[in-house]
C-alpha cells in the first residue's frame, strides 16, 4: 500500500509514499500489515499531505512509538486485493514465474519487475545469476499462465 517514511509532530502521525492504485481503500479502522514481520495494526486516520499522506494507527498516540515504523512497507492481504481487468497482473503474481521463450528453453526466474514509466522491464534471473531484461511490450511478452507458473515471452533480437 505505500511505505512509511518518518514521524510527523507529536501524535503519532507518519509521512507515507503512496505505492497502491487504489488509495481510497486506506481509510480509518481498516487492518493492513508493517513492515517484514507483518505486525497488525487499524489505520487511525489518514490525510492527504503535498506528494504523500499522513497515516496514522491505533494505539500508536505519539511520535516515539511510531519511529520504529520508519522507512517500512505497509501491506494489504493479498486475499483482500481488489480484482484486476484481464491481462493486468499485481506483481506479487509475476514474481517467480518461470520464463520461457519460443522454443520452450527456461531463460530464467521472473525475479524483479522495474517500473521505468514508458513501460515496466522484468529482471529474469538465471540459475547462473545472469539477467536478461525484458521490455513490457507487446510482441514481447506474450503469455502469462499464473496456474503453471510460467512466463511465455519472444526476447528482442538484440537480447
Amino acid at each position: 500500500m505505500g511505505l512509511i517514511r518518518r514521524p510527523h509532530g507529536v501524535r503519532g502521525e507518519m509521512v507515507m509514499d503512496l505505492l497502491t492504485h487504489f488509495p481510497e481503500r486506506l481509510i480509518p479502522g481498516r487492518q493492513l500489515y508493517i513492515g517484514e514481520s507483518h505486525q497488525p495494526v487499524r489505520i487511525r486516520s489518514v490525510r492527504p499531505a503535498l506528494q504523500a499522506v499522513l497515516i496514522a494507527f491505533e494505539g500508536y498516540e505519539d511520535r516515539d512509538q511510531v519511529a520504529a515504523f520508519r522507512n517500512q512497507y505497509l501491506y494489504v492481504r493479498a486475499d483482500e486485493l481488489p480484482p484486476l481487468p484481464e491481462g493486468e497482473y499485481y506483481h506479487h503474481q509475476l514474481l517467480g514465474l518461470r520464463v520461457f521463450d519460443l522454443q520452450g528453453n527456461l531463460l530464467g526466474v521472473l525475479s524483479e519487475i522495474l517500473e521505468t514509466g514508458a513501460n515496466d522491464v522484468y529482471v529474469v534471473r538465471d540459475e547462473g545469476g545472469s539477467e536478461i531484461l525484458l521490455p513490457v511490450i507487446e510482441g514481447v511478452i506474450l503469455e502469462v499462465d499464473l496456474g503453471a507458473r510460467r512466463l511465455i515471452v519472444n526476447p528482442p533480437e538484440w537480447l
